[in-house]
């Protein structure tokens, strides 16, 4: 937060004696793209490169420079009092700021965004948090928390929650962690991880299960990275076999993204195996399949062509282009063909014995 409202102030400053001076007000922030990122192995998530874009106040600037100072403004003023604001909540106290009001929750987001990046800290530290469900935990971990009250830590077992789960929260920082878990899988769909929850497989396997709910958000992704690194146990993701699966959620969580790749250092997990399906499994377990759609086969040019994790990973080329040949993909529930618990009874045990079929 310290760091964060320094920078706040340095900008605020820079930006005030600029306009004094009469000279010309600029914003630079990094552009936030794949077109901007590299990936290398050693360090196991993108990095932003050096390519940035200059904003310079003027008469067709104003507003977005308004805005820009109006948010900084209010990240201020939550860091100060110790308070958060959702994302959609600061779209609308901008209601407030005349002219320079967001006309959408998206240009908010927009503009948090380009400040987070500018600033070279999380959005949390700003002190906005994101609306979203972070994700759900099961299984042989007990998470230590504190009470918002008293400041006392509290153990929270993530066995106790009979047929439910315990709910990862926005902010994981303070978290600590004790486990005798062998290994984390991430799942991609929700129902999935109901029925491995329902029958027990983390028991079964000792292991933690970790519901994504689709692309992981911050808070999941920053949880699943902390609890492994505190751990030292595995990580491995278990999704649909397609192209968003892929290169939306598996890639995201281990390499992170090309839009927050200022963040990626501490917002993925390197140390993550894919073992979701192939397109081999599709093959030896015969799966039902989709043919792709047109959004799927441009996912996989793209990826080939402009993603740099993709590029270094020959195994996910060959996956990739394995999978457009084949024109299919299918999803984890396919795997109900052979038996509703299929899925626990064989799939998953296989992998994880043999080591077989993943994809790192």
């Amino acid at each position: 937060m310290a760091k964060a409202n320094d920078k706040i102030q340095e900008t605020a400053q820079r930006i005030y004696e600029d306009i004094i001076n009469l000279e010309k007000a600029q914003l630079e922030t990094p552009i936030r793209s794949l077109s901007n990122v590299d990936y290398n192995n050693e360090k196991g998530h993108f990095t932003l490169q050096g390519s940035t874009k200059k904003r310079t106040l003027s008469a067709n600037t104003a507003k977005t420079f308004a805005q820009t100072l109006r948010l900084m403004s209010l990240s201020k003023e939550l860091i100060t009092t110790e308070d958060i604001a959702t994302k959609r909540e600061a779209y609308y106290v901008s209601k407030n700021w005349g002219d320079a009001r967001f006309k959408e929750q998206r240009d908010s987001d927009s503009v948090m965004d380009d400040v987070e990046a500018m600033f070279g800290v999380n959005r949390e530290q700003l002190g906005f948090i994101a609306d979203e469900h972070g994700g759900s935990v099961a299984g042989e971990l007990i998470v230590v928390d504190k009470d918002q009250t008293t400041g006392e830590e509290i153990d929270i077992d993530c066995t106790q929650f009979g047929s439910g789960s315990y709910s990862i929260p926005s902010d994981v920082e303070h978290l600590k962690f004790k486990t005798d878990a062998e290994f984390i899988i991430a799942i991609e769909t929700k129902g999935m991880f109901e029925r491995l929850n329902k029958h027990n497989f983390w028991k079964k396997h000792n292991c933690i299960l970790v519901s994504m709910g689709g692309v992981p958000t911050r808070a999941c992704r920053r949880f699943v990275r902390r609890l492994a690194d505190n751990t030292g146990i595995g990580v491995y993701v278990f999704t649909d076999g397609d192209p968003y699966g892929y290169l939306n959620i598996y890639r995201t969580l281990k390499v992170g993204s090309g839009n927050a790749a200022h963040i990626n250092e501490h917002f993925c997990v390197p140390q993550a195996s894919f073992l979701g399906i192939t397109p081999q499994d599709i093959k030896n377990y015969a799966l039902p399949s989709h043919p792709l759609k047109k959004v799927d086969k441009k996912r996989i040019k793209d990826g080939l062509s402009n993603d740099p994790f993709i590029q270094k990973h020959k195994r996910w080329q060959d996956a990739l282009k394995e999978m457009q040949s084949m024109k299919k993909r299918a999803e984890q529930q396919s795997l109900a063909k052979h038996g509703l618990n299929f899925v626990m009874s064989d799939y998953l045990p296989k992998k994880l014995e043999e080591k077989t079929g993943f994809l790192d």
